[in-house]
């Protein structure tokens, strides 16, 4: 099983272009990356890479094997699932990836309960704030809400995931002019690593795209918020989360007449593993749970329960006291 682990290593290397940003990906170091690579041309006989200080990139052989070495992979889990669809329906182990706070929130709940009525079952449960490729990275199912594809891997819809653009009161009092996207050139912009710098809106004459050069950049919903509230500028958030702080006034929808696209939660499966049955139960439980209202639009107010339960959590993650709206806490 070395030879396909360094097969799939192989494969995530070539999708991110470089040792190091595969071993960011696989959440190890780029010396275990460059390791099993070594081994594999090792077994080969020649390189797969052409390693250079400017750019990494296939040699022949590794362009020859790259096709061969998706199919091993899709192939030997393929095999697995089909001796493991020979015992109990629900045996055997599940792996899924699932972003923080998305899981912490609302999917956590709902995989721990699919867990509870299938104890046959072994869940692996892996947060990770990053979209990835589940076919390379050894996941069973990924969920997410980044728009992407990935070959021999298919994406089933779960819910709408809509987005809001808000600024704390406190940051809009001192800042510039905000009614038109475009204004977000002159203002401090906050933005979520997995989305990137380039913002897009729906106005009246159509689709608005801003490039920004973020102020302050971070990878989890929870903080993005965070940084908002603290006067910090402007962020694009799932609508959910900013609800409760709208409500108390603590946070300000601004560019309310450009909407954000909404995105979509889905479960991106490889292909190899979308006839599992194991697979197959978990992805139904899921939409199941989240169709046809997603759970955090029960009792979908701006303080409904689904924004108070945000509130709570990203209040319980802060370590100062509780703040007013737009102003800092007294003694500062």
């Amino acid at each position: 099983m070395d030879t396909i682990d360094n097969m799939r290593t192989f494969l995530a290397v070539v999708r991110a272009g470089s040792f190091s940003a595969a071993a960011r990906n696989l959440d190890t170091v780029p010396s275990v990356i460059s390791k099993k690579i070594n081994r594999l041309e090792d077994q080969i006989g020649a390189p797969l890479f052409i390693r250079s200080t400017r750019k990494l990139e296939l040699t022949e052989t590794g362009a020859q094997v790259h096709p061969r070495f998706m199919a091993i992979v899709a192939d030997v889990t393929d095999a697995f699932a089909d001796l493991r669809a020979h015992g109990s329906p629900m045996a055997g182990t599940l792996r899924i990836k699932c972003p923080t706070t998305l899981c912490v929130l609302h999917f956590g709940r709902i995989i721990t309960e699919f867990q509870a009525a299938h104890p046959e079952a072994r869940i692996d449960l892996v947060l990770m704030d990053r979209s990835v490729n589940p076919l390379e990275e050894g996941f069973d199912i990924a969920i997410g809400a980044i728009p992407t594809s990935y070959p021999n891997v298919e994406a089933t819809p779960l819910c709408p995931y809509p987005r809001s653009t808000v600024a704390s009161p406190g940051y809009l009092a001192q800042a510039g002019e905000l009614s038109h996207p475009r204004h977000l050139l002159n203002h401090d912009c906050l933005s979520f690593h997995p989305i990137g710098s380039n913002w897009v809106f729906e106005g009246r004459q159509g689709p608005v795209s801003v490039e920004i050069n973020p102020h302050f950049s971070v990878n989890d919903s929870q903080v993005l918020v965070e940084a908002a509230l603290a006067d910090l500028g402007v962020a694009v958030v799932a609508d959910y989360l900013a609800r409760p702080y709208v409500a108390r006034g603590e946070l300000c929808r601004v560019l309310e007449e450009y909407t954000i696209p909404d995105l979509w939660v889905s479960a991106w499966v490889p292909v190899s593993r979308a006839q599992d049955r194991l697979v197959v139960a978990m992805c139904d439980w899921l939409r199941e749970a989240v169709q046809p209202v997603a759970p955090w639009d029960h009792g979908a107010s701006e303080g409904g329960a689904a924004g108070h339960a945000a509130a709570q959590l990203l209040t319980s993650r802060s370590a100062g006291p509780a703040r007013s709206a737009g102003r800092p806490p007294e003694g500062t």
